[in-house]
């Protein structure tokens, strides 16, 4: 089964051929558009007449300004039920993050602290606690053993330097080698 390439000149012939289409149907939906918002502002918004007396312009005033109370407590509800949506969406979406198991970790930074701070920083100001991690520490008594005191007792290494220079100390090392 071979498949045969398709000409440059059959591609951009077919390339220009949906161009023109889609340009058509973006023409056809802004006419569609246009449309839509000419019906609905025929629909909600007659044209205006303004009353010649001061009576009738009171009233008109007064239903303009209860249009407008209405059309606020429609866009008020509108907000609060998509700041609802909003918050349920981006609770599903830590739902799902959560049942994935992957976790976007966040960059932490570095804050100098002492223990003090954060503890009150935890539980409140009320809980006034100083942290003296010495305080807490048991005394231990530190048991001399026997080997130890007896490497202790070699005494000064620069001494035994001394002893051993010379033809003395020589004498001596041989001395104590052949006994």
């Amino acid at each position: 089964m071979s498949e045969k390439k398709m000409s440059s000149t059959r591609r951009h012939n077919l390339k220009s051929l949906m161009l023109s289409i889609a340009k058509g149907l973006l023409e056809a939906e802004v006419k569609q558009k246009e449309e839509e918002r000419r019906t609905y502002m025929e629909e909600n918004c007659p044209p205006l007449s303004l009353p010649g007396s001061l009576q009738e312009l009171q009233e008109f005033c007064k239903t303009l300004h209860q249009k407008i109370d209405k059309v606020d407590e429609e866009r008020y509800d509108l907000e609060s039920k998509v700041d609802k949506s909003s918050k349920e969406i981006e609770d599903l979406r830590i739902k799902i993050q959560d049942l994935k198991g992957k976790f976007k970790k966040p960059a932490l930074r570095k804050v100098r602290m002492s223990a003090d701070a954060m503890l009150k920083a935890l539980l409140g100001s009320k809980h006034t606690v100083n942290l003296d991690l010495r305080a807490n520490l048991k005394q231990v008594k530190k048991e001399v053993k026997e080997e130890d005191k007896d490497l202790r007792d070699v005494g000064d290494w620069r001494k035994n330097i001394e002893d051993k220079a010379g033809m003395d100390g020589r004498k001596k090392m041989f001395e104590s080698a052949e006994a």
